[in-house]
């Protein structure tokens, strides 16, 4: 890693590969274990299976289950749709209902709205403000033609652990087949599957420092007949999940499992200690919320919303991070977190979210640099937005649009003298374009008339700035905050 790369703090989304695990995949690739097909009767062949069993026991002693349980695939996601469609697909003959919840990853919603095209029935249950599933709620919503629960262990947005052996136990004591994405648990919380009430389980190496391209699924040994494949062809993994196994990235996931189980409880310990350390020396802004606040949570994972700032703006000035946003700016779709939404917060607060997630690199030194940084754009974009000064107009020629709670809010302040304005200051809510393109305009205002005071046209100003065309409804609000000058001009 370069000194000048910025500080990592996205560990929810991908590790960094330990390099006791690269040590391990160069060696099995090396060696003759890496030639041969482990389905092949060879020595070579034989080679590699030997590699990929051991690695089926390593996977196996961190879950707490036995390696025949052990069904590889490509990473969470696939496992999440082997899951959920084969579970459901094969037990259609008995109901064609399932339950999930409105705060799982995509991984597992989307493979729900397939199943609807099929003709199955969804619920998803809401969580409570905490971001909890709720047993209660979750057997509200159980009917006799239920075959199918899937609900998260952690949830990778705001680290909240749900109770998935009372939820289990729920699914059990009525026959239902339960699911759970366990991609943000393995490594980070302690996993006994063979005590709790778990069918299927889904996890992935690169969330806990291995190689990305290999997952796997827990499949409890006596519910493997009641689950179809999704693909077919070779019959690798008992059917489940043909192809040739990469016998390098599953070695690769051992290592990573076992270092994980090793680690784990002074990891936990001081994963912890480093988000409290983080947490205070964020909450005295003011105006920050912490997310899952109330609930059990994984350590290694905050998620903080903060007041009165843009989540793109904030991202973006906070190049010496790599943290992920609650905010969706950036794709043309605007929308805020649905896991917050859910959780009960605005779509401003939603968006103006910060997940810190961090790992066994990460240092006190870094929490700090983070906080600092945090602290020093919060209080920059706040010092910016129009909420934070006055309205009162005095002298000045006032223009405003857009406002709070929407996704941009502009206020130009004009001195003007001998009919023409003579001084310009701005306040701007939004995106970094947004606020790149109020300072542009604010530069060519000094010296304009109010017949010439709008310098163009927003389509204009996009094209000089290039401005995504999907921002340019943000121009529009700053052309109104200019004709609102116009319209309050002295003498008319």
């Amino acid at each position: 890693m370069s000194a000048n790369d910025p500080i990592y703090l996205d560990y929810a989304a991908s590790t960094p590969v330990d390099p006791a695990v690269i040590d391990a995949m160069a060696r099995s690739l090396a060696a003759e274990g890496g030639r041969g097909n482990p389905a092949s009767l060879h020595p070579w062949g034989r080679r590699a299976a030997a590699q990929i069993e051991i690695a089926r026991e390593q996977i196996a002693a961190l879950i707490g289950a036995t390696s025949s349980e052990i069904v590889f695939t490509s990473g969470a996601t696939e496992s999440d749709n082997l899951a959920v469609l084969g579970a459901a697909r094969g037990a259609a003959h008995r109901g064609r209902h399932v339950v999930s919840s409105r705060i799982e990853h995509k991984a597992a919603l989307d493979p729900c709205r397939r199943l609807e095209k099929e003709g199955f029935a969804v619920t998803l249950v809401a969580p409570d403000r905490t971001g909890r599933i709720e047993p209660r709620a979750l057997a509200a919503a159980l009917r006799p033609d239920t075959v199918l629960v899937s609900i998260m262990w952690v949830n990778n947005e705001t680290g909240v652990i749900q109770d998935v052996a009372e939820i289990g136990a729920l699914c059990r004591e009525r026959g239902i087949l339960f699911h759970t994405d366990a991609a943000q648990a393995a490594g980070r919380i302690a996993m006994e599957l063979h005590a709790l009430p778990v069918d299927l389980a889904s996890f992935t190496a690169h969330k806990l420092y291995g190689p990305k391209g290999i997952g796997a699924l827990y499949v409890r040994r006596d519910v493997r007949a009641q689950v179809q494949p999704l693909l077919f062809g070779g019959g690798q993994e008992r059917g489940l999940r043909p192809g040739t196994l990469p016998t390098h990235q599953i070695v690769g996931f051992g290592v990573a499992c076992s270092l994980a189980r090793a680690a784990l409880r002074s990891e936990t310990a001081r994963l912890r200690a480093l988000g409290e350390r983080l947490w205070e020396q964020l909450h005295p802004l003011g105006g920050v919320h912490l997310n899952g606040a109330g609930a059990p949570r994984a350590p290694g994972l905050l998620n903080a919303s903060f007041e009165g700032v843009e989540g793109e703006s904030l991202v973006t000035g906070l190049t010496e991070l790599a943290v992920s946003t609650g905010s969706a700016c950036n794709s043309a779709s605007g929308e805020p977190s649905y896991v917050l939404r859910a959780l009960g917060r605005d779509s401003e607060l939603a968006q103006s979210s910060l997940r810190f997630s961090f790992g066994r690199f990460t240092t006190e030194a870094q929490i700090d640099a983070a906080a600092a940084a945090v602290r020093r754009e919060v209080t920059r974009l706040r010092a910016l937005s129009p909420a934070h000064e006055p309205a009162e107009v005095g002298d000045e020629v006032v223009g405003e649009a857009g406002g709070p709670g929407r996704e941009v809010w502009i206020r130009f302040r004009l001195q003007v003298r001998d009919g023409r304005v003579s001084r310009v200051s701005h306040r701007v809510y939004g995106c970094p374009h947004t606020l790149a393109a109020a300072a542009w305009l604010a530069e060519r205002l000094p010296g304009r008339s109010r017949a010439e005071l709008v310098p163009g046209t927003p389509g204009e100003w996009a094209g000089a700035l290039v401005v995504p065309v999907e921002k340019l409804g943000r121009l529009l609000t700053l052309e109104d905050a200019l004709r609102q000058c116009q319209q309050h001009w002295p003498g008319v």
